[in-house]
């Protein structure tokens, strides 16, 4: 049974990435991962002290990721997206072009501020019934739709906190939050600006030049239970809900700041998040009488046990030695430059991601990472690098992260067609170029702040 150990431990990683892409009759990611999950234990690659140790690395990260999306979700509640959405399209004044921008900035900062899973669940449905509302035809949409995912997913790149992969990797790695924003943050904002751009580029003759200045009303109850405030129309229920909503705007901002000070401070970055989602559902509750109870029903408990199980297959594949391999093949690249070492690391994860899923590829190449003996600078800027790959380089196909997978999903339940020949047509031109100009900042950021 031993030396069958390696065989059916891939065999299990293979079968079940195949079923996460391909999701028979829809089931939830995490029923293959846990299956996957099960079988790499009883193949014996993994042992319940290895579990344990898993345990410890992905709790952290999974309790801050839910404590943002219970956030999220109350802020839905109270229609605080929609209410951000009726304004960006007030703001568009007519230009389709406009509403492009728009679109990609109010993305970034919903994963700036949320997570790029809730962003893509939030925006996604908004967007839709936008753009319907506008009265656009398919090939008129995909611009927003495409470039707003794509802006969604990769912004999770410049800040740790917007992605449960990250946090875990984090973990592994023994760097703290503040540090990989001073690092990261100014290379990470300048890849989507440039992402932007390219896409901007590719999309402009797609892009409708006008919009309807005054579209119809929108029917935003078919995206959320809404507050009463929203179905009265005299000015001063107007400027109350204005104030409750910046209000709301202001709290969350303030505890996006208590994330990175917590870290800075080495304070309990998941307690943080838990005290303030804590705060906000006894406001809400308080000030508007919803109970926290909806919550049970809406929070994707599944992403913890997606996250934990993917997790106990990758420890398998690095128990036979698949890290150690790739060791063998790297090393030698990592030892000569860090620029190289930088693109490399970058592009490898980029492929991996692609070809396994993001949440796996980073996770080998973290730990590929932490055997290798790099000095401190240098560890932190390949990982800086896999960062990169994993969540910008993965958005070459629909299938590299979940979170592209789960709007694609939202695609398909509105009945809006993107065929992956149009997605990869896009992607083709952008992520490649976009990785290739992130990495390279990264590189020159690095040298010049910590040499």
């Amino acid at each position: 049974m031993a030396e069958l150990t390696p065989f059916l431990t891939i065999l299990s990683f293979v079968i079940t990435m195949i079923f996460i892409f391909w999701r028979p009759k829809g089931i939830n990611e995490a029923i293959p991962a846990t299956a996957g999950a099960v079988l790499i234990f009883l193949c014996g690659s993994v042992s319940l002290a290895d579990i344990g140790d898993i345990g410890t690395k992905v709790t952290g990260a999974a309790v801050t990721i839910m404590a943002t999306m219970v956030m999220a979700i109350a802020l839905e509640s109270i229609g605080f997206f929609n209410w951000v959405a009726a304004k960006m399209l007030k703001a568009s004044k007519g230009s389709g072009i406009r509403l492009f921008w728009l679109t990609n900035m109010l993305c970034f900062l919903m994963t700036l501020f949320l997570n790029n899973d809730g962003s893509i669940l939030i925006t996604t449905p908004i967007l839709i019934l936008l753009l319907r509302n506008l009265g656009l035809k398919n090939h008129q949409k995909l611009p927003y739709l495409i470039s707003g995912a794509l802006i969604a997913t990769a912004s999770s790149a410049p800040i740790g906190v917007s992605n449960i992969v990250n946090l875990i990797a984090l973990e592994i790695i023994g760097m703290d939050l503040y540090l990989h924003t001073a690092m990261m943050f100014v290379p990470g904002t300048l890849g989507l600006l440039f992402l932007t751009f390219l896409l901007y580029i590719i999309f402009y003759r797609e892009m409708p030049k006008k919009i309807p200045f005054f579209p119809k009303p929108i029917d935003y109850s078919k995206l959320s239970a809404l507050h009463p405030l929203q179905s009265e129309p005299d000015r001063s229920k107007m400027r109350q809900q204005t104030k409750l909503m910046v209000s709301v705007l202001a709290f969350v901002l303030l505890v996006r700041i208590s994330l990175f000070v917590a870290s800075y401070y080495s304070i309990s970055v998941s307690m943080v998040a838990v005290v303030s989602s804590i705060i906000l559902l006894g406001w809400r509750w308080w000030y508007l009488k919803i109970s926290p109870l909806d919550l049970l029903k809406k929070i994707p408990w599944h992403i913890f046990v997606f996250a934990f199980t993917m997790y106990v297959i990758v420890y398998g594949l690095h128990n036979i030695g698949l890290t150690t391999l790739l060791i063998s093949y790297i090393e030698p690249i990592v030892s000569s430059s860090l620029f190289n070492a930088t693109l490399v690391m970058g592009t490898i994860l980029s492929v991996l991601s692609n070809i396994f899923n993001n949440h796996p590829a980073l996770m080998i190449g973290t730990m590929a990472l932490t055997e290798m003996g790099l000095d401190p600078i240098t560890l932190k800027t390949i990982y800086l690098a896999n960062i990169i790959g994993s969540d910008m380089g993965s958005l070459l196909l629909p299938t590299g992260t979940l979170a592209t997978l789960i709007w694609m999903h939202i695609l398909r339940g509105n009945q809006v067609k993107i065929s992956w020949s149009k997605y990869i047509g896009v992607t083709i031109l952008a992520i490649p170029l976009t990785v290739a100009f992130t990495l390279t900042i990264l590189y020159f950021w690095v040298d010049l702040i910590f040499y």
